[in-house]
């Protein structure tokens, strides 16, 4: 038998909810978190992969709910931020469809250069401190916010946009200085 307590609301101000069934959570809200993805993106695909991203943020974080709101309200504020910082990434990261008369096989010099470049980021990167060099990993491949980067390093907003304010610009020091002896 399934346990159904995952979204049992109590009139309580705990507001307690069992966590052991994270399927009933999502069956009840998967739609809702894909529209709101959707119409924060525009885009069905984009929305689709937000929702499946959000769902599993929810399950490793499911322990961390800390009973002072409905699960619905967490999981909006969760959807909401996701979509956000998602949208912030592509304001400052642009992206354009390929030209459908690409050609794969013309590419093999620019993907020769951009190994080369990969391998020169790498070396770069493996100059830095090592927790500057995690800060860095965390925030550009791993997308986690100023927020998350603040809580898991035990350092404020601040001393985080500085600090990776600060790697970015050596790396891109380093980067010109491999490029000159080119």
């Amino acid at each position: 038998m399934k346990n159904t307590n995952f979204l049992k609301y109590n009139s309580a101000p705990s507001h307690q909810f069992d966590t052991s069934n994270f399927e009933e959570l999502y069956r009840k809200y998967v739609k809702k978190v894909y529209q709101k993805c959707l119409s924060m993106t525009k885009s069905v695909a984009t929305a689709q992969d937000c929702t499946q991203e959000i769902f599993l943020k929810v399950f490793a974080n499911r322990r961390q709910f800390k009973n002072n709101s409905h699960p619905s309200t967490w999981l909006y504020a969760i959807t909401q931020n996701h979509c956000l910082d998602l949208n912030r990434i592509e304001k400052r990261l642009p992206t354009s469809p390929l030209p459908d008369s690409f050609d794969a096989d013309a590419g093999a010099d620019d993907y020769e250069a951009a190994s080369e470049q990969s391998k020169l980021l790498a070396k770069a990167m493996r100059k830095l401190s090592a927790e500057d060099e995690a800060l860095m990993r965390l925030k550009y491949e791993q997308n986690y916010s100023i927020q998350q980067l603040s809580q898991q390093f035990g350092l404020s907003e601040s001393a985080i946009k500085m600090r990776l304010k600060r790697s970015r610009d050596k790396v891109k020091e380093l980067l010109n200085k491999a490029r000159s002896f080119e």
